[in-house]
């Protein structure tokens, strides 16, 4: 690992779907349980971010989808967060597997939730109306 690079890459997805971005709640037994994010986790060895992004989905809400552009990171010590546009397509019924529930929320009711300190920039950014 090069120095300065983080140790551990966790890749997350932006989805919005008629003026609503979906958002999903940790489990009590993880970290940051019971706060609020947006769908996706650790990458793991060996993995592109959309490998891990879209194997993520599936194992959190059910939903395959294609990953688009990256709109964001953030960092916290040795984390980092990389954010990427994910499209919705309608034919999906998410289920909350790995994950405590799910809701599609407007974009400025982002502000109502926790979430963990490093999304604050993002959900800012979307509550703002800086990201469409």
């Amino acid at each position: 690992m090069t120095a300065g690079a983080p140790s551990l890459v966790v890749v997350a997805a932006v989805i919005i779907r008629g003026g609503r971005v979906l958002i999903s709640q940790r489990l009590p037994t993880s970290g940051h349980a019971g706060r609020w994010e947006f769908p996706g986790g650790k990458r793991e060895p060996g993995e592109s971010d959309e490998q891990a992004l879209r194997r993520e989905l599936l194992e959190e809400l059910a939903i395959d989808l294609p990953v688009g552009a990256e709109l964001m990171r953030a960092a916290a010590g040795p984390i980092e967060v990389r954010f990427f546009r994910c499209a919705w397509t309608t034919t999906l019924r998410p289920r909350p597997l790995g994950v405590a529930q799910f809701r599609w929320v407007r974009s400025e009711q982002l502000l109502d939730y926790r979430f963990p300190p490093i999304d604050r920039e993002l959900v800012n950014r979307l509550a703002s109306g800086a990201l469409r």
